[in-house]
């Protein structure tokens, strides 16, 4: 029996609903803001072997069973990385993006460009620490300007019934 997990952007509440069975169609209201009708997120613990929309967080699609070959190809390239050459790291960050899928963001190109460099990660960060604390790395809209963060969402515990 599942559990799904629903967003609220009026309170910015992350809310629990059990299902007696599978059901992906339906969408059940806030049960704080009542009317407000919630958006669908990807939990933990989902898992699919098609395309998901993780839309309610702001991310782009993501499909899993892609992403899952692009950490295996990341965990296996990252144990035969020089930690200390920035090349190295910014080319396995780049063929991360490929192979997942995700279009990186505005600041996160340009620390990539300037890790191609061979600039230090360390003075890059100290440079570019708010822009790239400010902005999602893997939005392809993203000026690498810095933005207001909003607050991480609540988790109402309770488990409703969808």
């Amino acid at each position: 029996m599942p559990i799904y997990e629903f967003y609220c952007q009026e309170c910015n509440t992350i809310y629990s609903f059990f299902s007696r069975r599978v059901n992906t169609e339906k969408i059940p209201t806030c049960p704080h803001c009542k009317d407000v009708p919630l958006k669908r997120k990807v939990s933990v613990f989902f898992t699919t072997s098609g395309k998901t929309s993780a839309a309610t967080d702001g991310l782009p699609d993501i499909d899993e069973s892609r992403m899952e070959k692009a950490m295996a190809m990341l965990a296996s390239q990252a144990e035969r990385i020089n930690e200390n050459d920035p090349r190295q790291a910014a080319q396995l960050l780049r063929k991360l993006s490929e192979a997942a899928g995700l279009p990186l963001g505005g600041g996160m190109e340009e620390a990539l460009a300037r890790m191609e460099r061979g600039e230090d990660i360390e003075q890059i960060e100290k440079d570019m620490g708010d822009i790239l604390d400010a902005e999602d790395p893997f939005a392809p809209g993203s000026t690498g300007r810095k933005q207001r963060r909003e607050s991480a969402p609540k988790v109402d515990e309770t488990v409703y019934e969808l």
